[in-house]
């Protein structure tokens, strides 16, 4: 475990392309989906919070605090990360989405070495030229330039993290475990290659 590391699971979508449903609580192989995340996550971390904007009472269910957006609208994944900033006390946090039930289990690790080397502000996981914006590992510190940056009214990631000193780190040995469940298909898919023996 990674001392001293807040871990954000981000739920606080509105999951439009799973038909409107609650992504972090569809059942995987008899768990939700949340659940696998929280499992993988957890080892390499502190302490986790929930982002999460619906049921908020089943997400508490997992035992971590649950946290919802303190900017309206469902603003994404920025505003998750936000409240998370904004109630930690940790000196980094790291997030990961929640429909990403295999994340690899040195991915704090990595980032957090990332980090320090590099002096950055923020880490990030990247497979091949495809950078995974929803996993990486930031300084507490660098929440009064989000709170500009949102106040300024923007909400995409990639811009957000184009005003950070950023480190990128290759995780190619470890591309599948950043696969994400999005639609009905994708769950059915990962449902198949579970049951595979």
């Amino acid at each position: 475990m990674e001392s001293g590391i807040t871990g954000v699971i981000l739920a606080g979508g509105l999951g439009r392309r799973m038909g409107g449903v609650d992504k972090g609580l569809q059942s995987l192989n008899g768990r939700p989906l949340v659940q696998w995340v929280l499992a993988r996550l957890s080892p390499q971390v502190d302490t986790v919070l929930i982002s999460a904007n619906q049921n908020l009472l089943r997400y508490g269910e997992f035992g971590c605090p649950v946290l919802p957006d303190r900017i309206p609208d469902f603003s994404g994944p920025l505003a998750g990360l936000h409240a998370a900033l904004s109630q930690t006390t940790s000196p980094l946090l790291v997030t990961v989405p929640c429909d990403s039930p295999f994340l690899p289990a040195d991915l704090v690790q990595r980032l957090r070495s990332a980090l320090e080397t590099e002096g950055a502000e923020l880490a990030v996981a990247r497979t091949g030229d495809q950078v995974q914006r929803a996993f990486c590992l930031m300084r507490r510190g660098i929440l009064p330039k989000l709170d500009t940056f949102l106040a300024s009214g923007e909400r995409k990631v990639w811009l957000w993290h184009a005003s950070l000193k950023v480190a990128e780190v290759a995780f190619d040995d470890e591309s599948a475990a950043f696969s994400n469940i999005n639609t009905p298909e994708d769950l059915a898919h990962c449902e198949k290659r579970l049951a595979a023996p």
